[in-house]
């Protein structure tokens, strides 16, 4: 199981060590008893250098928020990946739909982004959801095969260096959540599209009171969770739910 704290760009680097050490604190012991489950932060890139220094000799794995498509080069904006290993980084998130949608990365670019950040033998969360409209077309199931075909088009992958989020767009940042049935239903057909040995997570408006309900699905391995990963004590609780499965 996968567990992923994505803190988006919404604490300084001060704040985001802070963070670190309270999360460090409450993790440290248990993580020593689950290994079955990893924990991974995902801080601004302004923030990594001190969230690594925190972190460096524990369980809890650094992760970045995106990564570019190239080692160098003039690309004003972008962050290299060799900068990311240099600090420690280990996970990365490609296609989180904030990227998709405010930022308007297409599958096309995704897939660059990956190819790379896969040949630097980082490990990457890819993230894949549905709009409102889409859903409510009848078309989730098109849009996320999409979305894996185009994506992960000559990607060398297996069940150690992907991990598959299901992020319903619709869900993320407003209060609302997919059902732990509908959520459950399309992490099954990603499972069934991908092979059952890659781990896919859930994120979408993940919290405390409803992290038991969707972690109780069959198919759902873990979470990617927003907000709540920003409060130490409400991300371990979503951990505590995951270790009951």
């Amino acid at each position: 199981m996968f567990l992923g704290g994505n803190w988006k760009m919404n604490l300084t680097p001060k704040e985001s060590e802070l963070l670190a050490k309270e999360i460090l604190d409450l993790f440290e012991e248990s993580l020593k008893e689950r290994e079955d489950i990893k924990v991974c932060v995902f801080p601004e890139f302004t923030a990594l250098e001190r969230v690594s220094k925190v972190l460096n000799t524990s369980d809890i794995y650094l992760g970045a928020q995106n990564v570019a498509y190239e080692d160098k080069g003039a690309f004003t904006g972008e962050v290299s990946p060799n900068s990311l290993i240099e600090l420690g980084v280990e996970y990365v998130i490609i296609g989180h739909s904030e990227r998709r949608h405010i930022f308007k990365e297409d599958n096309e670019l995704l897939n660059k982004r990956l190819l790379k950040a896969l040949d630097k033998n980082l490990k990457v969360v890819y993230c894949v959801g549905e709009t409102l409209e889409e859903r409510e077309s009848g078309k989730t199931f098109e849009v996320i095969e999409t979305q894996l075909k185009e994506g992960l088009k000559n990607a060398n992958i297996n069940k150690d260096n992907l991990i598959i989020a299901y992020e319903p767009v619709w869900a993320i940042g407003t209060g609302k959540a997919a059902t732990p049935e509908m959520a459950n239903e399309v992490h099954k057909f990603i499972k069934d599209f991908l092979g059952n040995d890659f781990l896919v997570i859930y994120g979408g408006s993940v919290k405390p009171n409803n992290a038991k309900s969707l972690i109780e699905q069959k198919f759902i391995d873990g979470f990617l969770v927003g907000g709540a990963s920003l409060k130490a004590k409400d991300f371990f609780e979503i951990y505590n739910a995951m270790r009951e499965k």
